[in-house]
């Protein structure tokens, strides 16, 4: 295990190894920087950047595409996660605990579902635990290339994303749903 924390302290702080000082000073668009290998980034507003279309098809239904953009006026919780990451399975139903305690004010839950073995293991996943939301299904990190800057091996990690479509923060640590309440109810504000 602490390895795993000393690798991914590793990766991190190379994510934040870019002539940008932070993520307000490469122009309109979002691009991840960690300084100083942060796990857990808060953006004011004014220094929200727009996070590019994130879309792929639907896990549980192929034939459906799925599009960051449609959610456009709601707050999002963008989550990148696998049946296979332990902290992932972890953070699912608190995920899903978010989903519908804060869908009916303007929130959604929105997963990005990466390296799988295939379709199957993550459906199952999802109907075992009842997990509603929906998610991108990107076994190839097809749709990640959107978060410019963003270590792929990183799983889970979770971007708060305002009515705007711009990223209020990211976290690259697994979450309970108290740790995003507080930006949550700060978002459905604006």
């Amino acid at each position: 295990m602490r390895a795993l924390v000393v690798g991914l302290a590793a990766l991190l702080a190379l994510a934040g190894c870019t002539a940008e000082k932070d993520a307000a000073s490469s122009g309109a668009e979002f691009v991840f920087v960690s300084p100083g290998g942060k796990t857990e980034i808060r953006y004011d507003g004014a220094d929200r950047k727009v996070l590019p279309e994130v879309s792929g098809p639907d896990l549980m239904d192929e034939s459906k595409q799925l599009k960051l953009s449609d959610y456009r006026g709601k707050v999002v919780v963008l989550n990148v996660w696998g049946q296979w990451c332990g902290p992932c399975r972890a953070e699912a139903p608190e995920l899903q605990r978010l989903q519908d305690d804060y869908a009916a004010k303007g929130v959604q839950v929105l997963g990005i579902d990466v390296r799988e073995p295939g379709r199957s293991e993550a459906q199952d996943f999802m109907r075992d635990r009842k997990i509603t939301y929906p998610s991108i299904f990107d076994q190839g990190g097809r749709s990640l290339l959107a978060l410019k800057g963003y270590p792929r091996a990183v799983v889970p990690a979770t971007f708060v994303i305002d009515k705007q479509g711009r990223v209020a923060a990211a976290y690259m640590r697994e979450l309970l749903a108290n740790d995003l309440t507080p930006v949550l109810d700060e978002l459905i504000k604006e």
